[in-house]
């Protein structure tokens, strides 16, 4: 018989039916043993469509109704997994559910899935689930190395995503060869006991060769690269009817004194500056954002395209610009003796800087002078101490110019010291750079540091921001806002228990300003990185979204991205929202604004309220895709920082590295070199000779009979135990405290310390591009920081303790 289906659902349905094994029930239903291979195949098509259920005892039943719960995966490198639930994602206090390699199924970490809860627990005593069904793979497409045996290819996929090899077929397919990097596409994904089958799409060339790594992480992460051609032509087209010389109704700002400040080799010019200062002391600050909206339209090619990439992704080595380079680096670019078109924001200081007075623009510039950020504080200190401080070398930079950054500079510091007095907060964040020789190939890595020229664009580009979303809420408007929840207080007063381990007090931990003064009382003192990093990762990630929820780290209200249009789609939605605003004769006003209108009446109030601007609902879809296409970016940055310095590493088992502890993990300690930046594991089992219990609260490990503890932040020495670039770990083991004279003996190292069974694999958690325009670092916006750490290591003081310290 062909199909033993009917038989095997009449007796497992029976009233009287005892769960019985598959051999059992094969004889129950009268299957021979020549017919056992065509009565398996039956019996596991109804386990797989979920009509029947196989026990962890091999049992075969009818699965009991339960409730299915819909959550995402994240899965373990030897197979278990951690299911959060949907309803739970925003509560982070709630720790996942736990999923048992044979309960997890095929899923994979991203996956959207359906899971019942189990009536055993899992490790700990934790909720374990069962996934049922698997509802939206994160990915179907996958990057490996492939390789032959006994007559078959096998794709061996990077950062140990499946346990086993996946089978591809016939070997040489596309002309590929043991060795090589390949793109595959999974036709059947691999579960506990199956193995899993993909076809091979594409051969990127030798693994380990110049680019190879680069062609791995775009398709690994599915970033878009090339564009369509009717993308390009649609931006050609754009390049043809653009005309420096019609500016047609714009406010003609050619022979202002407008420049920029950017990174030294970025190419895509956002923003730019003008500013004045009149006789009784206010201030008329200018910010000039390129105009996209006019190149790029609603519903055409370039839109479209601009939607589904949503924003740049600045890799090492390469930029997947989020418009074509005709615009991004060209036609919108606010380059130098150029005229270009742009949405400006007036602001209006009073001498003190509290604003006066907005307004918007449509305008056409000439930018007068390009500034790196490296040349201006070595200007400005020039000007200031001529003496300590020499001239740059270059070009003379005319008078005029050289004002106007002294102005800027003042402006500047007056926003900075107001912004904090209002509960900012701000962590300082440093960003890991590779360097490389004129082949490519890496030689090192540094951390990049931020000196008081970043301060003054950031500080324009934050104001700005805000006068938008200001005017925007004033008139009642829906827009995409960026958002950052105050943080959960369970894990604030977490965070409040752990700065009293370091000998600090914070009474009030959801105080802005008293946490942004004990942020500030550290400075320069050895507990200011682990204080950093724990505030870090207490408080919530920011995103984009309708809501009016304000932005916690900011302290504001009302906060939206406008000043990169040309790598960030949701700037691009605030522009065109903006364009109704400049249409509207009645779009100035003075500060304080008109209270926010509420009402569906309300909002049809404004004549510039038009019935082709994105819904709520609409706004609500767009935030959480552009919310997800930054994350990948940020991820894809930093995954591809880790494989480079991981194979910089490759030959250098020995190594020894001054280094920080940057994270505390159930299965050992994060370690990050303070000189080379590279982030690698110590596991619990290559730790000195001891049992090692460890404190989730005050972020250590603690020796259970020497007493020695390892707390997050802490200096060690760690040497460079073993690297394997395939599945992109780096192994540490600490021998010594650094800096101090506390050298760990080889008899220390025990292996008989228990770990634990969890992954070994480390990365290294913080990246940047040296094109892109360095955002404003605030708690929540993560873009670039590291999710381990990442902050800029400050000096240490050799100072006296502040009276703030507590006796330990």
């Amino acid at each position: 018989m062909a199909d033993w289906q009917p038989q095997i659902l009449s007796v497992v349905t029976h009233p009287a039916y005892t769960p019985l094994k598959w051999q059992q029930l094969a004889k129950e239903v009268g299957a021979q043993k020549h017919d056992w291979t065509k009565f398996r195949r039956s019996l596991e098509e109804l386990i797989e469509g979920k009509r029947l259920h196989r026990t962890s005892g091999g049992l075969i039943k009818v699965p009991v109704a339960r409730e299915h719960i819909i959550g995402t995966i994240k899965r373990a490198a030897r197979g278990h997994a951690w299911f959060t639930p949907e309803s739970l994602a925003n509560q982070p206090h709630i720790e996942p559910y736990t999923v048992a390699a044979e309960d997890a199924g095929s899923a994979l970490t991203g996956d959207k899935v359906s899971a019942i809860i189990l009536k055993k627990r899992g490790p700990n005593g934790k909720i374990a689930v069962r996934v049922i069904d698997i509802l939206e793979r994160a990915t179907t497409q996958f990057v490996g190395e492939y390789h032959e045996s006994r007559g078959k290819g096998y794709v061996t996929v990077d950062n140990s995503r499946f346990e086993r090899p996946i089978d591809v077929g016939d070997p040489g397919a596309k002309g590929v060869r043991p060795g090589d990097q390949v793109v595959i596409e999974m036709v059947h994904f691999p579960e506990f006991s199956t193995p899993g089958e993909a076809v091979l799409l594409k051969v990127l060339g030798k693994r380990g060769e110049p680019g190879v790594d680069l062609q791995s992480i775009i398709y690994e992460f599915g970033l878009p690269d090339e564009f369509p051609e009717s993308v390009l032509e649609e931006s050609r087209l754009q390049a043809q009817l653009f005309s420096e010389d019609d500016i047609g109704d714009r406010l003609d700002l050619r022979d202002e004194l407008i420049i920029t400040i950017d990174p030294l080799t970025a190419r895509d010019f956002d923003d730019a500056i003008s500013l004045k200062r009149h006789e009784d002391g206010s201030w008329t600050l200018g910010v000039h954002i390129a105009d996209v909206a006019h190149f790029v339209r609603p519903g055409t090619e370039l839109d479209k395209e601009a939607i589904r990439r949503g924003n740049s992704v600045y890799l090492p080595g390469k930029v997947l610009p989020m418009l074509p380079e005709v615009l991004s680096n060209a036609l919108a670019s606010l380059q130098q003796d150029k005229v270009r078109f742009v949405k400006s924001a007036f602001i209006e200081y009073s001498p003190d800087g509290m604003v006066k007075h907005t307004s918007f623009a449509n305008a056409a510039i000439k930018v007068r002078r390009r500034f790196a950020y490296e040349q201006v504080m070595p200007l400005l200190l020039n000007r200031q101490s001529p003496g300590e401080h020499p001239a740059p070398e270059g070009e003379t930079v005319p008078e005029e110019i050289c004002q106007l950054l002294e102005r800027m500079y003042e402006l500047a510091m007056i926003l900075r010291k107001r912004r904090f007095s209002r509960g900012a907060l701000e962590l300082s964040l440093g960003e890991v750079e590779l360097d490389c020789n004129d082949d490519g190939n890496v030689t090192g890595a540094h951390r990049a540091l931020h000196d008081a020229s970043h301060q003054i664009i950031e500080e324009f580009m934050l104001a700005a921001n805000v006068a938008v979303a200001e005017e925007f809420d004033r008139r009642g408007w829906f827009f995409l806002r960026r958002v950052h929840d105050s943080p959960d207080e369970l894990r604030m007063q977490n965070f409040a228990k752990f700065v009293a381990t370091l000998g600090y007090d914070l009474p009030r931990a959801q105080d802005r300003q008293a946490i942004q003064a004990l942020l500030n009382e550290v400075a320069g003192q050895p507990e200011a990185f682990p204080l950093n990093y724990a505030l870090l990762r207490s408080l919530k990630q920011a995103e984009y979204s309708p809501e009016k929820i304000g932005h916690y780290a900011l302290a504001v209200d009302n906060y939206a991205h406008f000043t990169s249009p040309i790598r960030r789609y949701p700037d691009l939605t605030i522009h065109r929202l903006l364009e109704h605003v400049i249409a509207d004769a009645s779009f100035t006003h003075s500060v304080p604004a008109a209270e926010s209108l509420n009402t569906a009446s309300d909002r049809k109030k404004s004549k510039s309220s038009r019935a082709d601007l994105l819904s709520e609902a609409d706004l609500r879809q767009l935030g959480k895709q552009c919310s997800l296409t930054e994350r990948r970016a940020e991820k894809a940055e930093r995954e591809l920082i880790k494989i480079r310095l991981i194979r910089y590493l490759a030959d250098k088992v020995g190594l020894e590295l001054n280094a920080t502890i940057t994270g505390v993990e159930r299965f050992g300690l994060f370690c990050q070199g303070i000189e080379l930046p590279a982030e690698g594991l110590v596991h619990l089992s290559d730790l000195p000779g001891d049992y090692y219990d460890v404190d989730q609260i005050a972020h250590a490990v603690i020796g259970r009979r020497s007493g020695r503890v390892f707390r997050l932040g802490d200096p060690v020495r760690v040497q460079v135990s073993s690297v394997d670039p395939a599945k992109r770990e780096l192994n540490f083991r600490i021998v010594g405290r650094s800096g101090q004279d506390d050298t760990l003996s080889e008899g220390e190292f025990s292996r008989e310390t228990p770990g634990d069974d969890r992954s070994r694999s480390a990365s290294d958690k913080s990246s940047s591009s040296p094109r892109r325009r360095s955002q404003p670092r605030f708690p929540g916006d993560r873009s670039n920081a590291s999710a381990k750490g990442g902050f800029r290591q400050k000096k240490q003081s050799s100072s006296p303790k502040k009276t703030r310290k507590k006796p330990r």
